[in-house]
């Protein structure tokens, strides 16, 4: 069984409200999940406490066991100080006007 860390809807309509739950990957959004690890309330201010709300040591043991977090529960955990943000990509060096640095005398044009 594959366990998924996700938003479940809650509220009515045009006032969402969402709970962060742990959940079989084949449920449905608003199906039967395993447990409720917090909420989330995207329409309350930016500060205000009852904008999120998660138990950490729930999190912490579902993530331990391997459930999966979603796009957008791993956005909350990362802010949230649970989750690492993915690490970067480092691109390879650019390369001069002809492609080769090896000799830079052939870059200088007189």
């Amino acid at each position: 069984m594959a366990v998924k860390i996700r938003l479940a809807r809650l509220g009515c309509k045009n006032r969402a409200f969402y709970r962060i739950v742990a959940a079989d990957s084949h449920t449905p959004r608003d199906g039967k999940h395993l447990q409720v690890l917090g909420f989330y309330d995207p329409l309350a201010a930016k500060g205000d406490a009852r904008r999120l709300g998660l138990n950490v040591d729930l999190v912490k043991y579902w993530l331990s066991v391997g459930a999966q977090p979603t796009d957008t529960v791993r956005g909350i955990l990362m802010r949230a100080g649970l989750v690492n943000p993915p690490p970067m990509v480092v691109m390879g060096q650019k390369k001069g006007p002809s492609g080769d640095t090896s000799n830079p005398e052939k870059l200088i044009t007189q």
